[in-house]
């Protein structure tokens, strides 16, 4: 019994230790200026110790609100979370300083930061998340706010890889409903890949569907013009080879039946 009661005394008094140095630490961290306190969480991010960087991080903003490393603390304070994977923290935290501070020198990197853990969370399995919208909005806005930034050429490549995501799911669905004789609705998607997407690689795919749904649906003249399209634009390309034997098809087809209808109106003695 004495002996427990030690044990528990022992305890009590290794917390109250702890405690009293977690004390001791905070209220040290708080007495030490903006610039130490930013180079000591700094070196922790750099050592990959993310939970004590956030604190000091924290302590600056708090104790030091009005100064530079305030805003700073509050950006690396995000940049942890999306190192972290903490995407939607990081992009709460990161429109938050857009809306306080619309000029800091580094707000375009705050942009950016944002537009990336959009793109980092894009589900390639699904068409129109809301990841994929926002971070083709996001990086869309670096190009028109920050024209000049250092993130404005990988912002534009960015966009080219979320469009290719989008036209690519969209043509995933136009070829299902082929397959499922839906033409109309396979059309749709085609269009607006071609619309919407004319950069994209899929672009001369899309255009031959077209041709493909219009020849099946005896619109043969919409299927040529949209072949000659293809012609023009894309004459290297399968796509090319594809609707020109398709075209061709048709024609042998015509005179195919055109001779066999001469052969019966010579046989029944009518004039061709």
């Amino acid at each position: 019994m004495i002996k427990k009661i030690f044990l528990i005394i022992s305890l009590s008094l290794i917390i109250i230790s702890c405690n009293s140095k977690k004390i001791k630490n905070t209220e040290k961290v708080e007495s030490l200026p903006p610039e130490v306190l930013y180079i000591q969480a700094m070196d922790n991010v750099k050592n990959n110790k993310y939970t004590e960087a956030i604190v000091i991080f924290e302590a600056i903003e708090k104790k030091y609100p009005l100064s530079n490393e305030a805003v700073q603390a509050q950006i690396m304070s995000g940049f942890i979370d999306y190192l972290t994977m903490e995407y939607e923290s990081a992009i709460f935290k990161f429109n938050r300083i857009i809306q306080k501070y619309p000029s800091h020198k580094n707000i375009d990197y705050v942009y950016y930061m944002k537009a990336i853990c959009y793109f980092e969370q894009i589900n390639h399995e699904e068409l129109d998340n809301n990841s994929n919208i926002q971070s083709l909005k996001s990086f869309n806005q670096i190009l028109t706010r920050f024209p000049n930034s250092e993130y404005a050429k990988d912002s534009k490549m960015k966009i080219v890889l979320v469009k290719e995501n989008m036209a690519a799911k969209h043509m995933d669905v136009g070829r299902f409903y082929m397959e499922n004789n839906k033409f109309m609705a396979a059309m749709n998607r085609f269009k607006k890949v071609i619309d919407e997407y004319s950069t994209s690689k899929f672009t001369p795919e899309a255009l031959y569907r077209l041709v493909e749904i219009y020849y099946k649906l005896g619109m043969i003249e919409d299927s040529k013009k949209t072949a000659s399209v293809i012609a023009y634009n894309y004459p290297d390309s399968k796509w090319y080879n594809l609707s020109y034997n398709l075209i061709t098809e048709e024609k042998n087809n015509k005179s195919f039946i055109g001779k066999i209808k001469k052969i019966i109106n010579k046989k029944d003695g009518k004039k061709p």
